[in-house]
């Protein structure tokens, strides 16, 4: 108890006298119960909109609905947003326009990349708070990758990525300054990586039999 409550002290220092922080703070306290609606709503438009500040979504939350419940509605937001932006881009990419885009030399370079190495390489980019989730969202929709891949490395990467922020702090600055939190991060990685890798095997299982 005594550990949640340093961290959410934490957490409030960081937008604490930041106007849009104290905006949507008082905003998700204003409405109680139904500002857990919101709190699900900012981080599902950020992807939509990836201009908007996704790390002071995550942190309102946490300081508002506590850090489980908060971890929770900004991992359901910010993943359920995501999933529904790579079906409309998949949709989109059978556009002629689209698929002129996609044989272009440098982006099949890249697509092919994500490609060949499924999971891994989306769930360590969307592990880290600086990685722009919209870009990712776009290269995975125009590869060949599975809908379930992707979806299991949003899921677990987001899950990592919240997390960092929630518990260690919102820059890389962070790492330095909290080195146990950066070790529980770090274990927090692998154990979702070999999760993962496991999950994959397993629909690669079933692809083959079908």
């Amino acid at each position: 108890m005594g550990q949640d409550l340093s961290n959410l002290d934490e957490l409030t220092e960081m937008i604490e006298g930041t106007v849009i922080g104290d905006i949507i703070i008082q905003v998700l306290e204003f409405y109680g119960s139904l500002g857990v609606l919101l709190g699900f709503a900012l981080p599902f438009i950020e992807s939509f909109l990836p201009f908007l500040p996704l790390i002071v979504f995550i942190l309102a939350n946490s300081i508002v609905f506590g850090l489980f419940l908060g971890f929770f509605i900004s991992w359901l937001g910010t993943c359920t947003g995501m999933l529904l932006v790579f079906l409309i881009l998949r949709r989109m990419s059978r556009f002629q326009w689209v698929q002129r885009i996609k044989n272009q030399k440098q982006v099949k370079g890249v697509t092919n990349f994500f490609e060949e190495r499924g999971f891994a390489p989306i769930f360590l980019l969307l592990c880290f708070p600086f990685t722009p989730s919209a870009l990712i969202n776009v290269v995975a929709a125009f590869t060949k990758m599975s809908f379930y891949k992707f979806m299991l490395a949003v899921l677990l990467g987001k899950a990592v990525m919240i997390f960092y922020v929630a518990y260690v702090g919102e820059s890389i600055a962070s790492f330095a300054e909290n080195p146990y939190r950066t070790i529980v991060v770090l274990l927090f990685i692998v154990v979702l990586w070999f999760v993962g890798k496991y999950i994959e095997k397993f629909i690669d299982s079933k692809t083959e039999k079908v």
